[in-house]
């Protein structure tokens, strides 16, 4: 049986969906149970595991050898994309795309906060090959990879092969082969369209730099930055945002190059976060971290700045606490569920910051 999606698939008018908050009760209770996401018809509730290949779920799908983006090496797949999410959890109806390496740990604890999760196999190592010709061509060559557009005159990356389009097939694939996912509540009626404002857009490195020049293009529910943004020598940061800036969320290591070069504190300057908090250093606070938009940890990875990069996502290289148990759970559930409208108060910008990086 489908799930039911939206105002119109529960019989609620459009009025009544966006009944103001000061409205009756009546209107108030039926515009909360219009906006409260499909519940999972499963018969065997758990956490499903889904992968595909990109090129499987489409056809007009290509490699890129020129940047070593392949399908197969040595005779593997190269192209597997992932989703996840458990039946068992009551849902958000937030769809995590995750622009990174597929990261287990990662996706067992979006799916046990009540989200879905895909990690879209796409065209994204341009960005890294191709020289910028300004301090802005490098946030093209990312906003090419993940739209398909033609904005950046360096490459020509096929909409099929971008990021947007590789969500859209994998979502219809999964609405298909896993209904009990209730996948189509992330998709326009006739499929043609992702619905972005109800995808939290993430990454680590060079993919939470990607997820945050894809969010000033298109309005996301939110944005979470892990070990980034980079790109130091650009200035697309300070963009105008489609995405409300109270939106983007960043976690980055002491240790971590990006951290100590100040690449990290300059972008989350020029993206604004500051308006919305001082940096904490979670060391020494507790959720809600005052609900600043800007975390940092020096927590002890012994003084390996490789593994400081890695430690703010989970897995082997991030934290332990005695007991075993991983340093920064309650960051990684806060980047991800915490209210967007909730925000600490303007910070005085850093003054030990460097803002300008000529390469």
């Amino acid at each position: 049986m489908a799930c039911l999606n939206g105002c119109h698939s529960r019989g609620v008018s459009r009025a009544t969906c966006r009944a103001p908050f000061l409205a009756t009760i009546a209107i108030v209770a039926a515009s909360l149970s219009a906006a409260a996401p499909p519940p999972y018809r499963d018969d065997s509730p758990q956490l499903h595991h889904l992968t595909v290949r990109a090129s499987a779920v489409d056809p007009r799908a290509q490699p890129h050898p020129e940047i070593e983006f392949t399908f197969e090496k040595d005779g593997k797949p190269q192209d597997v994309e992932h989703a996840v999410v458990d039946t068992r959890v009551p849902p958000r109806g937030e769809l995590v795309v995750w622009l990174m390496g597929y990261n287990a740990g990662l996706f067992e604890r979006l799916a046990a906060y009540g989200m879905h999760a895909v990690q879209p196999h796409y065209a994204n190592r341009w960005f890294g090959i191709v020289k910028p010709t300004d301090r802005l061509a490098r946030g093209l060559i990312r906003l090419e990879a993940a739209t398909g557009d033609d904005v950046s005159p360096q490459v020509g990356i096929p909409k099929p092969d971008g990021m947007m389009e590789r969500v859209r097939m994998q979502l219809r694939w999964l609405v298909k082969e896993h209904p009990q996912g209730c996948w189509e509540q992330f998709l326009s009626a006739d499929q043609s369209e992702v619905l972005w404002e109800k995808v939290i857009v993430a990454g680590a490195s060079h993919g939470s730099s990607t997820a945050a020049r894809f969010a000033k293009e298109v309005k996301v529910a939110r944005v979470v930055m892990l070990c980034g943004p980079r790109d130091q020598d650009q200035n697309w940061q300070a963009l105008p945002s489609a995405t409300p800036v109270e939106r983007f969320f960043g976690f980055s290591h002491l240790l971590d190059a990006g951290w100590t070069r100040d690449h990290y504190c300059r972008s989350w300057a020029l993206l604004g976060l500051g308006d919305f908090g001082d940096i904490v250093n979670v060391d020494d606070a507790a959720p809600p971290y005052g609900n600043s938009r800007q975390l940092v940890s020096g927590a002890d990875v012994g003084g390996d700045v490789n593994r400081a990069h890695s430690a703010v996502q989970p897995g082997g290289a991030s934290p332990q606490a005695a007991d075993g148990s991983f340093r920064y759970e309650p960051v990684w559930r806060y980047l991800f569920t915490h209210p967007v409208t909730e925000f600490g108060k303007p910070a005085t910008p850093a003054a030990d910051c460097r803002m300008d990086h000529p390469d």
